[in-house]
């Protein structure tokens, strides 16, 4: 695109991925999660351009687009709904935008479960709050990016991906309350022990659309539920013994569903005691229990997936290791002793493209900070 030449930007803007210690589908469900930032991240530039609403996006490994302020609408291309949805969100909230030249950089791995979405819905948004001085508070933009993947990009997602990537600190895990947005950051050191990511390199198509069936199931239960517990207005209300009351009311698919969510709040308040403690060898053995219910009870797995945390169970420099993401391949985050890290990812790459003929990939990660500026070279 012409704006390419010779383009100095006003702004630089990094917005990061993130892993889920903890809490996998429970942020849409009300409930309790344990997310961080992490150091892969998505690079805006930015720049004004003396238009009043022409819009130049240049995205590096996608073909480039122009728009009009005036005229947003849903795109057929599904990269582009992620600008479109957040340009269309901030309009609601302030009339400063003006044309803008923008090109974008990621280093996340596309379909890996690190929250690339929110990664780019995060960042324009946090871009353009600081290129247009709209005066938006970091929750605005949490909250906002959140309903631009709601009505572009249609993924009914939780909050947990925006506000991790947003409002994360360095060293840090988040404890956050989906429902009261309450939180807290608790700090994590697992050394001697290191994050190690395995990327499936397989993103299944039923990913977007299970997943908001997922959501539906859970809504399922919620209203069975309420007909004894009128108190109950998410599956964070609801205790095991509510569930076990009303089980012969549910269906056994639906009643799997709310098994697991119930399960998973405990486990972000035994992970999050256990960080604490720095008792690493309780939270790898709940990670272990937490993809059991991913993969048997919600059903969010796959076999790539499956085969990668099974292959770790054998491996007493493996602590614990479980999928990630919103489910159907993706990364498993496996907590591996630093002395056996390139052990890992030998047997594991060898054992893998021997089962499913995929090169593996395999990267460290570390917590991060959240959506921040950068400095002008």
């Amino acid at each position: 695109m012409q704006f390419l030449e010779n383009f100095k930007p006003e702004i630089i803007i990094a917005s990061p991925g993130r892993i889920n210690f903890i809490g996998e589908h429970t942020d849409y469900n009300m409930g309790y999660v344990l997310p961080t930032a992490i150091g892969n991240k998505i690079t805006f530039k930015l720049r004004k351009n003396g238009f009043e609403s022409r819009c130049n996006v240049y995205s590096i490994g996608y073909k480039g687009f122009s728009l009009n302020l005036n005229e947003i609408s849903v795109s057929e291309t599904e990269w582009e709904n992620y600008v479109l949805g957040v340009l269309n969100e901030i309009s609601k909230l302030s009339d400063k935008v003006r044309g803008f030249d923008c090109t974008i950089e990621s280093d996340l791995p596309l379909g890996s479960g690190l929250s690339s979405s929110a990664a780019m819905e995060c960042g324009l948004a946090y871009a353009l709050n600081e290129l247009f001085d709209l005066g938006l508070s970091k929750i605005d933009i949490v909250k906002l990016s959140q309903r631009a993947e709601h009505s572009y990009v249609g993924t009914q997602c939780g909050i947990m991906d925006q506000f991790a990537s947003v409002m994360s600190r360095e060293g840090h895990v988040i404890l956050l309350d989906c429902q009261s947005l309450e939180y807290k950051h608790i700090p994590i050191d697992i050394h001697p022990y290191k994050l190690i990511m395995l990327n499936t390199k397989v993103s299944h198509n039923l990913a977007s659309s299970e997943y908001n069936t997922r959501k539906q199931e859970c809504e399922l239960g919620v209203v069975t539920l309420q007909k004894k517990n009128p108190e109950v207005s998410s599956l964070r209300d609801v205790t095991r013994e509510m569930l076990e009351e009303g089980k012969t009311e549910l269906s056994e698919r639906v009643y799997n569903r709310c098994s697991f969510i119930i399960d998973e709040n405990n486990r972000v308040f035994e992970v999050a005691e256990a960080l604490k403690e720095n008792d690493l060898k309780t939270v790898g053995s709940i990670l272990y229990t937490a993809h059991e219910g991913i993969s048997k009870l919600y059903e969010v797995s796959c076999p790539e997936s499956d085969f990668l945390v099974d292959l770790t169970k054998e491996m007493d420099f493996v602590l614990g290791a479980r999928q990630t993401g919103g489910g159907f391949g993706g990364c498993t985050l496996n907590i591996v002793h630093e002395t056996k890290v390139e052990t890992l990812i030998a047997e594991a790459t060898l054992a893998y493209k021997r089962k499913f003929n995929i090169d593996l990939e395999a990267f460290e990660v570390e917590p991060s900070g959240g959506t921040s500026a950068e400095n002008l070279i």
